[in-house]
This record gives C-alpha cells, sequence and structure tokens, in this order.
C-alpha cells in the first residue's frame, strides 16, 4: 500500500504561491474599497523578520565520553546516528486495522507564517489576520521519519530522482556552524546550522540534507495559468531562501541512536513583477517557519493520521 505523504508540506508546496497570488488581489482590493489606502502601513526595514538563531559555536572536547575535535567529527557522528536512527522500523495499527510497518522514529510537523505577510513592501491588519486560518486550512501536519523524508515508509522515502533518503547525505561542507553539549543523563545535544541556499531539494543540498524542504517551487509558479511576469522570468521573479534554520538532536552514546529532535526551518519566499489579470506588475513575501519533533507522541499519530503503536 502506497502511504504517500501528500497533506503535509508537500501539498503546501504545491499551493503557497496561488496563496501569495491571492493576496496581492486582496490587498489591492482592501485598499482600494474599504480603505482608499489609509490603513496600509509600509514597511521600511529590509525583509528580513526572523532573526539568526543563537550563535553555536564549536568547542572540542570530551562530551558523553566521545571526543570531538572539529565540525567534521560533529557531522559524522551524526550521520552515524541518524543511520543508525533511521534503519529501525516499528509495526503500527492504521485506520482500518492493519497492521503496516514504517520508520521507528516517526515526528510531527508544524507550519507557521513568520511575521508580517508583506505585498509591495507593505503590511495591512487584516491581511495579517487572515494568513493565519488559510494557513491552518490549507496545512494538516503529517507523519514523517527523520528529514529529509518524503515518505514514512522507508520504501517509498526517495528523493526526486527516486534515489533512497534512508541514509544521511550531509557533510561537513554543509554546516555553518556547530556545537557540542553534554546532558545530565550522558546524553550528547548536537547544535548544527546548515549553508544557506536557494530553491532547495530533499536530500540535493546543504538545506535539503538537513530539512524537508520545498522543492522545484518555481516548477509549481509555472503551472499557474493566471500568472505572469511584467518583466523578467520566473527563476527572476520567484525567490524562495533558506537561511538561518538548525537541527538540535540529542543522541545517546551507548546506543549510538536518536533519541530526540528539533528541525527548525526557516526560509523566506519572494515573488516580483506578478501580473494577475487586471493587477499588474505586483509583488507579495512572505516567511515560513517549518518546524519537526521527534519522536511524535501517540496523541499525534493518532490525531493527524489515525496511526497507533503496535
Amino acid at each position: 500500500m502506497n502511504y504517500s505523504a501528500k497533506s503535509g508540506i508537500k501539498t503546501f508546496n504545491k499551493i503557497l504561491f496561488a496563496i501569495l497570488i491571492l493576496l496581492i488581489i486582496a490587498l489591492v482590493l482592501i485598499v482600494c474599497v474599504f480603505f482608499k489606502g489609509g490603513s496600509v502601513k509600509t514597511v521600511t526595514q529590509e525583509v528580513g523578520a526572523v532573526e539568526a538563531s543563537a550563535s553555536v559555536e564549536f568547542q572540542s572536547g570530551t562530551y558523553g565520553g566521545v571526543q570531538f575535535d572539529s565540525i567534521e567529527d560533529v557531522v559524522n557522528y551524526y550521520v552515524t546516528a541518524y543511520n543508525a536512527t533511521k534503519a529501525e522500523t516499528a509495526n503500527y495499527i492504521d485506520e482500518d486495522g492493519n497492521t503496516v510497518t514504517f520508520y521507528a522514529m516517526l515526528g510531527d510537523e508544524d507550519l507557521q507564517i513568520v511575521g508580517d505577510v508583506l505585498v509591495d513592501g507593505k503590511t495591512n491588519s487584516i491581511i495579517d489576520s487572515i494568513v493565519p486560518g488559510v494557513i491552518n486550512t490549507l496545512f494538516s501536519g503529517n507523519v514523517y521519519g527523520l528529514p529529509p523524508c518524503s515518505n514514512r515508509n522507508p520504501d517509498l522515502d526517495t528523493d526526486e530522482n527516486e534515489e533512497s533518503l534512508m541514509t544521511s547525505r550531509l557533510t561537513a561542507d554543509d554546516i555553518v556552524s556547530a556545537s557540542v553539549s553534554e546532558n545530565s543523563d550522558g546524553t550528547i545535544t548536537l547544535v548544527m546550522q546548515p549553508q544557506a541556499c536557494e530553491m532547495s531539494h530533499k536530500g540535493l543540498d546543504s538545506q535539503g540534507k538537513m530539512f524537508n524542504v520545498l522543492g522545484a517551487i518555481d516548477e509549481t509558479v509555472e503551472s499557474i495559468s493566471v500568472l505572469s511576469w511584467a518583466s523578467g522570468t520566473t527563476a527572476d521573479n520567484c525567490k524562495v531562501t533558506y537561511e538561518n534554520g538548525t537541527a538540535t538532536v540529542t543522541i545517546d552514546p551507548e546506543t549510538g541512536k536518536i533519541t530526540q529532535a528539533d528541525y527548525e526551518m526557516l526560509v523566506t519566499v519572494d515573488v516580483t513583477h506578478a501580473n494577475v489579470s487586471v493587477i499588474k506588475d505586483k509583488s507579495a513575501t512572505l516567511q515560513l517557519s517549518y518546524t519537526q519533533h521527534f519522536p511524535a507522541s501517540d496523541e499525534y499519530l493518532m490525531t493527524s493520521r489515525n496511526l497507533t503503536r503496535a
């Protein structure tokens, strides 16, 4: 049975730009019809409401009985633990009472707009009040294995080239900063921040090796028939920037496996010079925070996908 992950961030990818276009239209209508431009405030600062995460500075030393001399050691330790953890499967009972086999370590997910949605560099209180409801309606949390992951069924967990995502592809070159700390129970916590990049793809770049990124949004934009550009191409006018996201991962040195993990991906989406019907040459910007926590609770598994652990 193909348990495709269609209702989480994978589906949101396909409608993200439709939301932006609707917001452009909505803002124009609100300003022109209701407020005649009176309630729109200009945001003078550059987009970047998401501040960089707290600096994670690497210090060599022994943590949990493990020696770390470099960021490469941190990454290698994470990769080994990731591979060992993702190699484990477990049985679950689905909504039809069938026993199914998925990753043993499954996580939850959440998607939020960060700050204001900007249209032509301006924000509007009504637009800002509408957006959370739109997001909540369109986004329904799914269940995945450790990211990057396209499916909770290991056999279906592949990248866009149909190559397996069961093992990590992360390298030291993908990481801009990292830190290690030892916890009171002897476990080790790693904090890693991947290199920034544009239009990330799962498993294929620095951000895509760490997070469940959005993938080929430019292809989605090309499929929106009502959208055209006042100038330039889709590549010029469709920017998706991944930066400042972090992975905080706790590992048990005795088992060499991940016991808890939190992944926070931060992404800024910009559309410029958009034409939609009679609305010409508009821009829109929004920032997203996509978070995953492992392991998911029994309650989350049930409410999100009617799954129970066998």
